[in-house]
This record gives structure tokens, C-alpha cells and sequence, in this order.
């Protein structure tokens, strides 16, 4: 299949990491004093940071601003990250084969630069990528098609030949409004495997079964 830009995700897609975000908001609130309440690590989970960090400034009246309490949620991911992810199987050898063909690449993550950059440069990632676009610096999630449409611009290849790899069904649906060739990527945070299988142009359980795809 023809390929000459690839835009990637990064928990989920490229990390291991999802679990970060499943608990990272009972890891803050503790390291705060406050007793874990249900439900705040699906706020972490299913927001973006800044909406996390209003909701629970407000619920808990915390003396702090938002973007302090960004940062220091931000402080206690990267800590994780760097100690605890690694990429999924076969990233590294498939990012090496679409270097050695010189694949534009790049990253779109709703994470926020700093855990990011820590951990691909801990994992030996960081130069595969040309830009890293976040939610923090476009301004928008990966709902809207701002992210997507960025990294293209960036890329400066055509949209029928830059594939979107993503784990997230939300994700891969704007991407494929938008027009993208999409590669879905199984991760078990997902629960509607069967809705992003239909939906995405491939789909796979590990990096390995693309060595025969994008030749």
C-alpha cells in the first residue's frame, strides 16, 4: 500500500500506556491528601487535561489554578512513564522500516509535550518523529480534525497516502470523515474492538503483521 506520511498516536498506539491514565487521577488526589472518590479516574480517562483539572479544582475546592494542577498531574504521569512504559510490540522495527524508506512521521496525542518527550527519548523514539502535536498546543482533541489536519500541513504529503494510526474509536471516526487512510490498532482500553475493526482500512493486533503491508 502506498504510504508517504504517517501520523501516529502515542497511549495506546505507539506506548503501552493507557494504564497511566486509567489511575493517574486517584495517584494525583493522594499525593494531594484526598481520598480517592469514584469516579475521578474516568474524568482523567475521558477528558481532556485542562477539563480534568476545572472539574476537580471545582469539586474539591482547591486552592490551586488550573494550570498548576495540569502541571502537577503532568509531573506525576511522567514520572510513570519514564519508570514504567515501553512501545508496543514491534514499533520500534516497524518505525525503523519507515524511516529507512523516508516516511515523513509525526505524532498526535492528546498528552501533553513534557510525559511525551520524556518517554520516547527514555525509549530511544523521539528523533522517528519530525513534530509532536498535542491537544495543549493545537487547541483541540482528537474529536474535531484540527490535531489531524495540522500534522498534514506539516507533513506537506497528499491525505490519500498518509496513514492515521490510532487505538481509540473516537479518533479513528474523525480521521476517516476527514478522509485519512487509517491503520487501528488493538489496545485493550478500548472497548468497542469490533466498531474500530469495521471502521479502520487495517487493523492489528501487533506492529508484525505490516511488514508484508507497507513493503
Amino acid at each position: 500500500m502506498d504510504i508517504t506520511g504517517a501520523i501516529f498516536d502515542l497511549d495506546g498506539t505507539l506506548l503501552d500506556s493507557m494504564f497511566i491514565w486509567e489511575t493517574v487521577g486517584e495517584k494525583y488526589l493522594a499525593s494531594i491528601g484526598i481520598e480517592h472518590p469514584e469516579g475521578m479516574n474516568k474524568v482523567f480517562r475521558f477528558t481532556s487535561l485542562r477539563n480534568a483539572a476545572e472539574t476537580v479544582k471545582e469539586r474539591f475546592c482547591l486552592n490551586m489554578t488550573v494550570p498548576e494542577i495540569m502541571e502537577n498531574v503532568n509531573s506525576c504521569a511522567k514520572e510513570i512513564y519514564v519508570r514504567d512504559v515501553k512501545p508496543k510490540d514491534g514499533v520500534i522495527e516497524f518505525l525503523e522500516k519507515l524511516k529507512s524508506r523516508n516516511i515523513k512521521m509525526c505524532i498526535a496525542t492528546a498528552t501533553d509535550l513534557s510525559p511525551v518527550t520524556a518517554v520516547l527519548r527514555k525509549n530511544n523514539m523521539l528523533s522517528y518523529f519530525g513534530e509532536i502535536f498535542t491537544e495543549a498546543k493545537v487547541g483541540y482533541g482528537k474529536r474535531e480534525p484540527y490535531m489531524f489536519r495540522e500534522a498534514l500541513k506539516f507533513l506537506g504529503t497528499e491525505k490519500e497516502s498518509t496513514w492515521i494510526f490510532e487505538d481509540a474509536l473516537y479518533s479513528v471516526t474523525t480521521a476517516k470523515k476527514e478522509g485519512f487512510p487509517v491503520v487501528g490498532i488493538y489496545d485493550k482500553s478500548e472497548k468497542h474492538q469490533e466498531d474500530l475493526k469495521k471502521l479502520s482500512d487495517l487493523y492489528i493486533k501487533d506492529y508484525s503483521e505490516l511488514n508484508n503491508i507497507f513493503g
